[in-house]
């Protein structure tokens, strides 16, 4: 998958996940690509490790992959940041 590719399904992965977060209009687009791409890597590396595929391409599979780590990747962030 190119790098496009990959920036636009980690936005799309980002923006989703902040709407089920509450937090879209405070993250912002670079934020929701930001939290996409290092969910998918997050997403992937935990399906890996679970014997699954990982990111495979720009399709629904790797979407999902994508969204759930992007959602583990706010669960932690916010953790980090409120608990202060």
């Amino acid at each position: 998958m190119g790098i496009i590719a990959f920036i636009i399904l980690g936005g799309l992965a980002g923006w989703v996940a902040s709407m089920i977060f509450g937090n879209n209009e405070e993250q912002g687009i670079i934020g929701n690509i930001i939290v996409g791409i290092i969910g998918a890597f997050i997403g992937g590396f935990i399906v890996n490790i679970i014997g699954g595929d990982g990111i495979t391409g720009f399709n629904i599979y790797s979407f999902v992959v994508a969204l759930g780590g992007s959602l583990i990747t706010l669960f932690i962030a916010r953790s980090m940041f409120n608990a202060a």
